[in-house]
């Protein structure tokens, strides 16, 4: 029997409190660019983690809930979208031809992540996940053209599917709520201490610029 939502969510929270105890706080340089998935999530603001959260905590909870509604918009799909369904396939059918994947097939702390990080001025890189990935897609051939037909059913079916993606959305975010308080209590825990180490390293080495065992002025 199909999980109702209710149950989704639960268990996609269940699994991110287990996951929290192991975040620890980057040391490479941050993003250039706001994460779209979770800049301004209303999903995220039901859950109650803000701006103050840093993002990779706030990532995994919002990929989990966005496969949740990807599913349930896959299945409504399956069952009254034949069109956009048919343009479904064709692409998943064009995906598996590809050759080198890398974004398939990862955690949900680091789905939807960049696949290279940010280049420093002046060093290029020799070569990018990203572009290695680009140059297998180029060996694909491209899907068959639609007809005008084809083209005005399917811009109907996307639209359909669009409004049960956010009425699906609106319904997760209410469910979220009920979640607030322990997701908020486990980032106290397991997220806040850390941060608050960082910045009293970040205090001292302000303070004290110079090794004082140093004895070069």
């Amino acid at each position: 029997m199909e999980r109702s939502l209710e149950t989704q969510v639960s268990q996609a929270v269940d699994a991110w409190l287990a996951w929290l105890p192991r975040w620890q706080p980057a040391t490479h340089r941050g993003r250039v660019a706001p994460c779209r998935r979770c800049f301004g999530s209303p999903i995220l603001s039901a859950a109650g983690l803000g701006s103050d959260v840093p993002h990779g905590v706030q990532h995994g909870l919002s990929i989990r809930m966005k496969s949740i509604v990807d599913h349930a918009v896959a299945d409504y799909t399956a069952r009254n979208l034949p069109t956009l369904q048919a343009e479904l396939d064709q692409q998943a059918a064009r995906n598996r031809a590809r050759s080198y994947r890398p974004a398939e097939g990862l955690s949900p702390e680091f789905e939807g992540m960049p696949l290279d990080p940010e280049p420093t001025p002046g060093a290029p890189f020799l070569f990018t996940i990203a572009g290695m990935a680009e140059e297998s897609d180029a060996g694909v051939p491209a899907l068959p053209p639609l007809t005008e037909e084809a083209k005005a059913a399917l811009r109907q079916e996307v639209g359909l599917a669009d409004d049960f993606a956010n009425m699906v959305g609106r319904e997760l975010c209410t469910l979220l709520l009920r979640h607030r308080l322990r997701i908020q209590e486990a980032v106290a825990v397991h997220v806040e201490p850390q941060i608050a180490a960082m910045l009293d390293e970040l205090t001292q080495s302000l303070d004290s610029p110079f090794d004082p065992h140093d004895p070069t002025p």
